[in-house]
């Protein structure tokens, strides 16, 4: 139990460092206040609820600040931008030794401390407050953190987070009064050291999500209120109108009056439902021309509740969106898509125009529901192919779309066994492998094969609610992925698709943009660049990749987000690598698109080369700037 970790007594004493002004705390506070939060949110105990935890994470970060000069602790401040500061230590161990108190038990003998109540401060009435969903990755994470205590959660923040090393988290978290540090540490470590998943937006406190509170309770407790209140606004607005009104909101109706479109959202009998042959006719294929399918479309109990968790989910509800994603209700009635039972659950599948939301129940009738958005505006007949149904025991399930006249399951790694047949059954697939549920090592990657008159496509499943279509070619003409030449591009290079996972992808490209002879004469090197388009259209990432002969996977030689590079606007893209040959030769090979003219490298290895290929002897560590010019006179910069 945490109150066996953590002292009921003041921290021991500990050598004390250099007096620091409240001043220089505050400036330490304000720099590093997202990091401070964070680590208060992650040390919490996670029977606080998500919304509290995020207040009351804020609430003592900001009460950190001494009031007074005091002398800072001699602990480390570490990581880039805090080494040596003091400020920084102080604030960073009166954050921790709170959050740990916060979880401490209540005793009737003793009075609370004051982080054991509810903070005062900050508060946001009517709403509830709290981090948006990561990926499959970081709920596994947040669910194994939910069984340690609290100093060994304390230290596995401080180790993934602060990047501590296991002395100097021992000396922190003996600063903040924890009686057993090794014990926590070796708790802590009873779990994997996933540390760069601590970064996402699943424990980030400062970007958050908003909920209403428990309306009929409000309602309850503030009826005689609003009465009294809206009376008094009434004789008020009586008084004070000269004619037609007044004000912002002038012509609006009350914020208490009731929307019609609204309310027809939630009526299950104003659903849009799509003939099973209006695609055929349609000048559309996108979703708006799915029909509906599945055994419970005629349940209007499950619609109900279904639309009534998209317009107002409730606590019991995990709610997720792509990023870029609203999860507000619908503006009006929705289509459906589909209402079934799928596995161990039902399913109802919308779609508004904008958005898919999935909306999944237990079977058996169990408490607690999920409910899922993508954006899928502008979707066409090759985006528009299928839809995730849901996953169970590491297998997905799809709904096709009405055009899809077979299915197959592919793994990229073997472009040379053949897709194998999924049975389809009114647009629902066989279960197959999810390569975004599997944990360890990249051994194969599954994805979703679809027959669509004469064309046949690949889809990938990354984690959400849309499947990303895979493509290969050059930026701006690309080909559907299931040729032999573009297979063969893939096979090195889809085990990358994992870092583009829960990112909101429409597409992935692979590019193969040049090919490098090696100096020790072992082979031709290929270059090859895979561009990720998302929904929302900025995020778009990209991978510069470099693959030797031999080798099963391709090497990442460089990224960037947000760039042009490799894609339609821009089809032209630099990258280099330092490659030790076999004889242990370090050189830096680089390599340009087809139409590059030249190439020059600067800093810790410098030359240059006419064409589109580079190669240069280096040494092992050294670092190079790359710029480029093309045949059009235009210049090129190495990608980061």
């Amino acid at each position: 139990m945490q109150s066996q970790d953590v002292a009921q007594r003041p921290a021991p004493s500990s050598p004390t460092g250099p007096v620091v002004d409240v001043e220089q705390a505050e400036a330490a506070l304000v720099e590093h206040y997202p990091r401070l939060v964070r680590l208060a949110y992650l040390v919490l105990p996670p029977g606080l609820g998500r919304s509290r935890r995020v207040v009351t994470a804020h609430a003592l970060t900001q009460r950190a600040l001494p009031r007074n000069r005091t002398p800072a602790p001699v602990i480390p401040a570490q990581s880039t931008g805090r080494d040596g500061d003091p400020g920084y230590a102080l604030v960073r161990l009166q954050v921790l030794r709170t959050a740990l108190e916060a979880g401490l038990p209540l005793r009737r003998k003793a009075w609370p401390k004051r982080s054991q109540l509810p903070p005062l401060l900050p508060q946001v009435w009517g709403l509830k407050l709290f981090p948006r969903s990561g990926g499959a990755d970081e709920l596994a994470l947040d669910q194994r953190l939910s069984t340690l205590s609290g100093p060994a959660r304390a230290a596995y923040a401080l180790r993934g987070l602060e990047r501590l090393a296991d002395d100097e988290t021992r000396d922190v978290l003996t600063a903040a009064g924890v009686a057993d540090p090794d014990g926590a540490l070796l708790e802590a470590g009873g779990i994997p050291a996933q540390y760069g998943l601590l970064d996402s937006p699943e424990f980030d406190p400062c970007s958050l999500q908003a909920r209403p509170t428990d309306l009929m309770r409000r309602r309850q407790h503030l009826k005689a209120a609003l009465a009294a209140g809206a009376a008094l606004l009434v004789c008020g607005a009586l008084l004070g109108l000269p004619g037609e009104g007044w004000g912002p909101d002038g012509a609006a109706a009350p914020p208490y009056a009731r929307n019609p479109a609204a309310q027809a959202a939630l009526d299950p009998a104003k659903l849009t439902r799509v003939p099973p042959a209006a695609w055929q006719s349609s000048a559309r294929t996108d979703f708006s021309v799915w029909p509906a399918r599945g055994d419970l479309t005629g349940d209007s109990a499950l619609l109900r509740r279904a639309l009534a968790v998209w317009a107002r989910p409730g606590e019991a509800v995990q709610v997720s969106a792509t990023p870029g994603t609203l999860s507000g209700g619908p503006a009006g009635p929705p289509q459906l898509l589909y209402a079934g039972t799928v596995d161990a659950a039902r399913v109802v599948i919308l779609y508004d125009g904008l958005r898919l939301a999935r909306y999944a129940e237990p079977k058996d009738g169990t408490q607690g529901a999920a409910l899922d958005f993508a954006r899928v505006d502008g979707a066409g007949r090759a985006e528009a192919g299928a839809v995730v149904l849901g996953r169970t025991d590491g297998n997905v399930r799809y709904l096709t779309a009405p055009w899809v006249s077979k299915a197959g399951e592919r793994d990229l790694l073997k472009p040379g066994s053949g897709a194998m047949d999924l049975a389809l059954t009114d647009g629902v697939t066989a279960p197959l492998a999810s390569p975004a549920l599997r944990s360890g090592p990249c051994t194969s990657w599954n994805v979703l094969q679809l027959a669509d008159g004469k064309r046949t496509r690949l889809l990938s499943d990354l984690g959400e609610l849309v499947p990303a279509r895979l493509t290969g070619g050059r930026p701006g003409s690309p080909s559907e992925a299931s040729g032999a030449a573009a297979l063969r591009t893939w096979q090195p290079y889809a085990c990358s698709l994992g870092a583009v996972r829960s990112a909101g992808v429409r597409s992935v490209n692979a590019w193969a943009f040049n090919e490098q002879p090696l100096p020790d004469a072992s082979g031709s090197a290929a270059w090859v660049c895979t561009r990720a388009e998302t929904w929302r259209g900025g995020g778009a990432r990209v991978l510069a990749q470099f693959h030797t002969p031999g080798g099963r996977y391709g090497a990442v030689a460089a990224k960037a987000e947000n760039v042009p590079a490799c894609g339609a606007r821009d089809p032209h893209v630099l990258a280099g690598v330092l490659w030790k040959s076999e004889a242990g030769t370090w050189y830096l090979l680089a390599a340009g698109s087809r139409r590059t003219a030249s190439i020059r490298a600067t800093g810790g290895i410098s030359g240059s080369a006419r064409g589109s290929l580079l190669t240069l002897r280096g040494e092992q560590g050294a670092r190079a700037e790359l710029k480029g010019t093309l045949r059009d006179g235009r210049s090129l910069g190495g990608l980061r």
